[in-house]
């Protein structure tokens, strides 16, 4: 492996599990220093000592947290080089009809403004240079029944994600969004998602996968740390979809 990201440093939210986790050992085996994040404080030790990397308790859905989690990092660390905003969070999966205020905000906490906020709070602490990469979803782009308000926050992440990318673009800060299909994560199970459901909902998403399966967090993994190297250097402002071909169906 290469050690291209030698005396770099990398925030991750979210990288206890799945796609943040997987993403937290690329930075790691390509030399960065790696920081990751989450609201579960015996995953996410669990996480840190399996990878080798440092852990700060933060809940993204919290500003308070998010303020002391960029208070920590400047008092430890001073200015970071990565940073991939990746918690999230999918919420009731249910018609619009039976839609309730709690989950609505709860999820729209997480997924739009907490990054907002999480951003907006590490912009001061980023090197000229730095990348940042957000974790979107498809279902931005192919309509689902059932995860209306799951896709309302990941298209106003999408919204923020562009507009920093040209706010933040003076400074060489680049800004990109990687939005997997299906993926091999327990994000619904942790939601709350009945099992028989679940399996219903992705025999559906299968039936329209030109490739049939789901992704592994690893391949999402792999584009996020593409997006940091300098051979991205031209790209910013992008949508990065991966999705098995779901998007032509």
């Amino acid at each position: 492996m290469s050690n291209s990201f030698k005396n770099k440093t990398a925030v991750i939210t979210g990288g206890n599990s799945g796609i943040g986790y997987a993403a937290a050992k690329e930075f790691k085996e390509r030399g960065a220093t790696v920081i990751i994040t989450g609201r579960r404080k015996d995953a996410l030790d669990r996480a840190a000592e399996e990878l080798g990397v440092h852990s700060i308790l933060a809940d993204q859905g919290s500003l308070a947290d998010i303020d002391q989690l960029a208070a920590t990092v400047k008092a430890q660390y001073n200015k970071i080089d990565f940073l991939f905003i990746n918690a999230g969070m999918t919420g009731g999966v249910f018609p619009i009809e039976y839609g309730s205020v709690a989950n609505f905000e709860e999820v729209m906490n997480v997924n739009a403004r907490g990054p907002y906020f999480t951003l907006s709070k590490f912009i001061p602490l980023l090197n000229d240079g730095a990348s940042v990469v957000f974790l979107s979803s498809i279902a931005t782009q192919v309509s689902a029944p059932l995860f209306s308000v799951y896709s309302a926050s990941k298209a106003a992440l999408n919204a923020i994600a562009k507009t920093a990318a040209l706010e933040l673009a003076a400074r060489k800060i680049r800004v990109n969004i990687v939005s997997p299909g299906p993926t091999n994560t327990n994000l619904m199970t942790r939601a709350g998602v009945d099992p028989e459901l679940q399996h219903k909902i992705y025999e559906g998403i299968m039936a329209k996968s030109p490739l049939g399966r789901k992704g592994e967090p690893e391949e999402i993994a792999k584009t996020v740390v593409h997006l940091c190297e300098d051979s991205s250097a031209y790209i910013t402002g992008a949508d990065i979809v991966i999705d098995g071909g779901m998007a032509l169906s």
